[in-house]
């Protein structure tokens, strides 16, 4: 398996049937601007005596009706490449969590919800008129209660009774968002941590199951699977991503 440039529509269709153990997807958020390589991100790899991927994608739809449609049509063409072992991961925020999350009940069936994961992240700014933002949805549903496969992640322990030793992880993943510095930063906008992903990955899928992720982006996820020792495939609409994905996977 490896990585594509295809639309995640025509990439379902090469997907053999109830072989994917995992479906984690982290599709444009419909924000209604421009997604780009940070300034911030150029300078710290030009002082790392690397290069940053540089790119620049549309993230916006007329409406709301029509980015539900989207990701509707994709995730129903998707779903006979799952597993009855297998889970279903969709990654948004604020802007359309409430209609995705109604989109997987509908798709795959309400008694199918397993979890409402929210990842708090420290870092990006704040407005004068609202709680600053900094968490992500991560909607976690099962092809079949009864045999899905779920390994309950450990994270460090943060009482004093338990000191140095690890407790199972909440629905809230505190992990660190990159920052602009971070050696694991390609410069492509919306990556998303490692140690995120890792824990999803190991969370949600067997060793050596079939990890797939349809709108890859710079490949996280991908590189999650692959040291984690699953078998891993993904896609992406734009080049640039692809190139990403590709040099991250060979060098992990």
């Amino acid at each position: 398996m490896g990585v594509v440039k295809a639309d995640w529509l025509g990439f379902a269709s090469t997907l053999d049937k109830a072989s994917v153990d995992m479906l984690y997807v982290d599709p444009p958020f419909n924000t209604g601007r421009s997604q780009y390589t940070p300034v911030k991100a150029k300078m710290a790899a030009w002082r790392r005596g690397t290069t940053a991927a540089t790119t620049k994608y549309v993230d916006a739809w007329p409406t709301m009706v029509e980015y539900v449609a989207w990701l509707r049509e994709r995730l129903v063409a998707t779903m006979p490449a799952m597993k009855v072992s297998g889970n279903v991961l969709i990654h948004c925020d604020w802007r359309a969590s409430h209609h995705i999350r109604l989109l997987m009940d509908e798709v795959l069936g309400a008694d199918r919800f397993v979890n409402h994961l929210v990842w708090a992240y420290g870092l990006g700014g704040s407005s004068p008129r609202c709680f600053a933002r900094k968490h992500d949805d991560i909607f976690l549903y099962c092809v079949e209660p009864e045999k899905a496969f779920f390994q309950a992640p450990r994270v460090a322990a943060t009482s004093r009774r338990l000191a140095g030793k690890t407790k199972k992880a909440t629905d809230v993943l505190d992990v660190p968002s990159i920052n602009n510095m971070s050696r694991e930063r390609t410069g492509y906008p919306t990556q998303k941590p490692l140690a995120l992903l890792e824990m999803l990955v190991g969370a949600c899928s067997p060793a050596g199951g079939l990890v797939v992720d349809p709108c890859c982006g710079s490949g996280t996820t991908l590189v999650a699977a692959k040291k984690l020792g699953r078998v891993f495939a993904g896609s992406d609409v734009n080049p640039a991503a692809v190139a990403v994905a590709r040099k991250r996977l060979a060098n992990t």
